[in-house]
């Protein structure tokens, strides 16, 4: 259904300068081309992450893991500015970046679960600034306005009762960026296909 509603909803223009002339603009292209290849490095990086919680902690299967997932406190960075018939690139970008924000703190967490794979996680946070850090400098580029959420309302880095809560709130929180990412993605590469 998002995929059907990503595909079909009219992407509008940005503050006055139609999608159509963005979209021939070579600069934007090739900031899209290359930030849908970091994104698809990401995701690959996260779902290493994912295998190795997996493997080492036997934790694999979601549905499984409902019931837990209610005695914890792990939300999803939102991204329904990406995928709205009233799409505006400027807010979807800010969020893209509040949402990489978000995991780059949740993290932590699965760092202190798989303290041998922390250089994994290290390489992932870089690249996650980096694709932030791309989007912020190509808004500047466009003139975008930047749309900062403020950090009050961004969720801090979870706390666990128990091991098994951490391990099973480091699971969904890979499962969470995993989705986020495929979102993230998704808009990326329609509009490089307008």
């Amino acid at each position: 259904l998002l995929l059907a509603v990503l595909l079909w909803a009219p992407w509008w223009a940005l503050h006055g300068a139609p999608l159509t002339e963005l979209s021939g603009d070579q600069d934007f292209q090739l900031f899209l081309q290359r930030n849908l290849e970091f994104t698809r490095k990401i995701r690959g990086d996260v779902a290493a992450l994912q295998r190795l919680v997996c493997d080492t902690l036997q934790l694999c299967q979601e549905d499984e893991l409902l019931l837990v997932r209610q005695d914890l406190d792990i939300a999803q960075a939102p991204l329904e500015q990406c995928h709205r018939r009233t799409f505006q690139a400027e807010t979807c970008f800010s969020q893209i970046r509040a949402g990489l924000r978000i995991y780059h703190g949740s993290l932590a967490t699965i760092r202190a679960l798989l303290p041998g794979h922390a250089g994994l996680v290290d390489t992932l946070q870089l690249d996650m600034a980096n694709l932030s850090s791309n989007i912020q400098q190509q808004m500047e580029d466009l003139g975008l306005a930047t749309v900062t959420y403020p950090t009050e309302n961004q969720d801090p880095v979870p706390t666990f009762s128990s091991q098994f809560h951490h391990q099973v709130g480091g699971f969904f929180i890979l499962a969470n960026f995993q989705r986020f990412l495929e979102t993230a993605y998704r808009a990326l590469r329609h509009l490089a296909s307008l």
